[in-house]
């Protein structure tokens, strides 16, 4: 009867309207969750920025290093075969003759 159809009806209402107030407290949920992590992206890169601005500082400090050791070392090898040239003169390797430019 028509009684029947009325309440079958509002149950569908109901129903629909439980619905859509349970996907908009998703909607609501997934947009909280998405500016969380967008949030967390944007820290993300603002650490992974501060990490290669130190890895690079790093890496420079190490060259650095790196050519003062070499230098260090040549000073050392240099300081070595003149040490040879009197206590030890069979290990004594002469230097190149280095010609003057006219």
């Amino acid at each position: 009867t028509s009684d029947d159809k009325k309440k079958e009806l509002e149950r569908k209402v109901s129903d629909l309207e439980a619905a859509m107030a349970s996907a908009q407290e998703t909607i609501a949920t997934l947009t909280d969750e998405i500016a969380a992590l967008t949030a967390g992206i944007k820290e993300l890169d603002k650490t992974v920025a501060e990490a290669t601005e130190n890895r690079k500082a790093e890496n420079e400090e190490f060259k650095q290093m790196i050519a003062s050791n070499s230098a260090a070392k040549e000073v050392l090898l240099f300081a070595k075969n003149r040490l040879n040239q009197f206590y030890n003169p069979k290990l004594f390797k002469a230097p190149p003759k280095r010609e003057l430019s006219a």
